[in-house]
């Protein structure tokens, strides 16, 4: 996508985990990204399970009982509707 050009967030695809990795660490570096990331491994088991691609959000709460899934994105990734439920059903984000 021509955002993604211009934020100078595309990479080749990677052919290794530890290149997938490199992606992730740099994404969280990137944007101070302080949520626990998880990479799927080389042959997708987590995306075929919960069919994230191209991105999609979830929560998982605390006994992993998924309690939360997003639409498809692009163009259904709501990261603030995500924000609103989380809020609703947990609460408010914790001052800093």
């Amino acid at each position: 996508m021509t955002v993604n050009e211009k934020q100078g967030v595309c990479y080749p695809q990677p052919k290794t985990f530890e290149q997938r990795l490199t992606i992730a660490r740099d994404f969280v570096a990137r944007f101070g990204y302080d949520l626990p990331l998880l990479v799927d491994g080389m042959d997708n088991a987590a995306d075929q399970l919960y069919a994230a691609w191209p991105e999609r959000l979830y929560v998982v709460d605390e006994h992993g009982k998924l309690v939360y899934k997003g639409r498809l994105g692009p163009f259904g990734f709501e990261p603030e509707e995500v924000a609103t439920w989380l809020a609703q059903h947990v609460g408010p984000p914790k001052p800093g």
